[in-house]
């Protein structure tokens, strides 16, 4: 019996891809980690570190110590941009494509005739070149300003006026008109309708959102689904395993985000609730698939947070440290990330960085440089391997790298 961990440190770059010149020139010089840790002079990671963190960086920071021990690797990008839904069905074994994008005044129309019709109270914001909905008097239908433009809508919510669920129904209406990759629908609590208006920001003269961190909905109460668009979960390693009887676990974000009909979804977005649940599962589960997001990191980049990102990075690793020390002799636990989020580099969206591919386990060999893999769906197929599975449409395993089949362990 054997458990395989992935924990998703959300936005925790490395270091600028090679396109990034070409396709994001905004996140030249990009490097969530090595950027936090420079300003943050008294952060330790001790467990990260164990796992090969600045073997990563190339660089020791804060008193950090490379480790000639540690099995770990990086990540490149294979997705368009620098993107959390795509992120995550890339490490699930998706192959990506490019997604369609668009504004919200392409479809806001059909929306706002569709909610009408089901009953609810809506009408268009005034006084912007573009529109946004604002319905119920408690939530707003806009683009998503914090990622790539035009790639989603959002819904934003005030939840003490309008409950998550109504809100949910608003996002799922809205996501049968859509057509870009994601309608996320979120909300939080102690926030007011004027809080959110008073958050409105238009960008390139075609996209009008909310500046969500600027809201306050992220403060209080916060609750959040990822309707995704165009992915067919069959190719992708939660459903092939799933399919073979061998159970699958998703907490935190990417429960919202990754489609798991057979298995145990748990959306959370408190950092120390996320990893000591992971805990509690891991514990409870003698054989599965374990991926859990944390989530708080890559909010504390959208708002350029670098305290608080640090903050974050310290509980996380503390739980990493104690979620290493229950591992049974046949798992693997691998710590990565889905993309950068560095709130040092002037702006507040994801970066396009290469990930942190940190690996431990007791059979896992010593020392091993895994390099740096051509996508994050060998994070996957490596998960397919390991529970000898069919493979997902995408991704090479490098499951014979790192683990020792043979090693007797007392």
């Amino acid at each position: 019996m054997k458990k395989f961990i992935v924990v998703v440190l959300d936005g925790f770059g490395i270091g600028e891809m090679d396109d990034a010149k070409y396709c994001r020139p905004k996140d030249i010089g990009s490097n969530t980690c090595l950027h936090i840790l420079d300003k943050e002079k008294n952060l330790v990671l001790k467990n990260l570190e164990s796992m090969g963190l600045m073997n990563i960086l190339s660089k020791e920071v804060n008193g950090m110590k490379f480790n000639e021990k540690a099995t770990w690797g990086k990540g490149k990008l294979t997705h368009f941009g620098a993107d959390t839904f795509f992120g995550h069905q890339e490490i699930m074994g998706t192959k990506p494509k490019k997604p369609f994008t668009e504004p919200i005044k392409n479809k806001i129309e059909d929306i706002y005739e569709a909610l009408i019709n089901k009953g609810y109270q809506v009408r268009y914001s005034e006084g912007y070149k573009e529109r946004f909905l604002i319905v119920e008097e408690a939530l707003t239908i806009a683009d998503n300003i914090e990622c790539d433009l035009g790639q989603a809508f959002n819904i934003t919510a005030a939840l003490d006026i309008i409950p998550f669920s109504k809100a949910l129904e608003i996002g799922n209406i809205t996501r049968k008109i859509a057509k870009v990759p994601r309608v996320i629908t979120f909300g939080g609590k102690d926030i007011t309708l004027d809080n959110i208006l008073d958050a409105v920001e238009e960008k390139d003269g075609s996209f009008i959102g909310i500046n969500a961190p600027k809201s306050g909905v992220y403060d209080k109460g916060y609750e959040c689904i990822h309707l995704g668009y165009g992915v067919n979960p069959d190719t992708q390693v939660t459903t092939i395993l799933s399919t073979e009887g061998i159970p699958v676990y998703l907490l935190g974000k990417v429960a919202d985000v990754v489609i798991n009909e057979k298995g145990v979804s748990i959306p959370m977005v408190d950092t120390k609730g996320v990893l000591e649940k992971t805990i509690e599962v891991a514990k409870e589960t003698e054989n599965g698939f374990i991926c859990c997001n944390v989530q708080e990191t890559d909010l504390a980049g959208h708002s350029e947070n670098v305290e608080r990102y640090g903050q974050k990075l310290k509980i996380a690793d503390e739980l990493i440290g104690k979620l290493i020390s229950i591992l049974n002799e046949e798992d693997i636990l691998i710590v990565m990330a889905d993309h950068g989020n560095d709130p040092t580099i002037g702006h507040s969206k994801h970066t396009r960085e290469m990930v942190p591919l940190m690996i431990k386990g007791k059979k896992v060999k010593s020392g091993i440089n895994i390099g740096e893999r051509d996508t994050l769906s060998d994070v996957g197929a490596t998960v397919a391997e390991f529970f000898n599975v069919g493979l997902p449409e995408n991704g090479t395993s490098f499951l014979k790298e790192i683990y020792d089949f043979n090693k007797q362990l007392q």
